[in-house]
């Protein structure tokens, strides 16, 4: 089904480039179509057999229906959404190594002598990566940022921030290997909110041990195996 995904990056981008003229010509084919089957009898032969027509009718419709859905859904279709940002966990006091006791009997060191009193060990910083979103071409754009949040240790959270996208059917969100898109080795987190706004996607516990590994955050259409937009994450 990647095809459908060229396919519509081609025709839905002649469409917004020449939408007057797409749209008369669409009105005259229409009205050209009638008279054609008019003159040939089409209409005559489907009442004639109506079975036939029927089941050519419904098999025509079973193929430009999700066609057609994948096609207009960009042209009709929007959402936007306002979450929060992630609530990132506090990180904890520096600790302090306690002095191991004196041994009995032994002397009480002199000021010239005395260690160094022991100094607190921060705690590691959280990790945070971001990249900005690119369309996978000038029909399917994308904008916005894409942040890998560590809101407490080994816990993550994807936020999409200032973001749009393309809109179209089926859309997910995955953190990938690849910093140039969707792989089979990508980690699915969950279905596109809205094609605008800030929102935020937890990564699910475990499926990220090693937060390096994710290159990139990826919106993909599953239903047509098609690229929409992709933020390479960086440090």
């Amino acid at each position: 089904m990647a095809w459908l995904g060229d396919l519509g990056s081609a025709v839905l981008g002649a469409l917004y480039a020449n939408v007057a003229l797409v749209t008369v010509g669409g009105i005259l084919a229409a009205i050209a179509l009638v008279l054609v089957g008019r003159r040939l009898g089409w209409f005559a032969a489907a009442r004639r057999h109506p079975r036939r027509s029927i089941g050519a009718v419904a098999a025509a419709l079973a193929v430009a229906l999700p066609l057609g859905w994948y096609l207009a859904s960009p042209l009709v279709l929007s959402a936007t959404v306002d979450e929060p940002a992630p609530v990132i966990a506090a990180r904890p006091s520096p600790s302090v190594a306690s002095p191991s006791p004196a041994a009995s009997g032994t002397p009480r060191p002199t000021a010239a002598t005395s260690p160094e009193p022991p100094r607190p060990t921060d705690p590691p910083a959280l990790i945070e990566r971001s990249g900005a979103f690119r369309g996978s071409d000038e029909f399917h754009f994308g904008r916005g940022t894409a942040r890998l949040i560590e809101v407490a240790p080994g816990s993550y959270v994807v936020r999409l921030e200032d973001f749009a996208v393309r809109n179209g059917p089926d859309l997910y969100v995955y953190l990938s290997p690849r910093a140039d898109g969707w792989t089979r080795e990508a980690i699915e987190l969950g279905r596109l909110k809205a094609d605008t706004g800030n929102q935020n996607y937890a990564v699910p516990a475990g499926a990220l041990d090693d937060p390096a590994i994710a290159r990139s955050v990826v919106i993909w259409c599953k239903q047509f195996s098609h690229l929409f937009a992709t933020a390479a994450l960086a440090d």
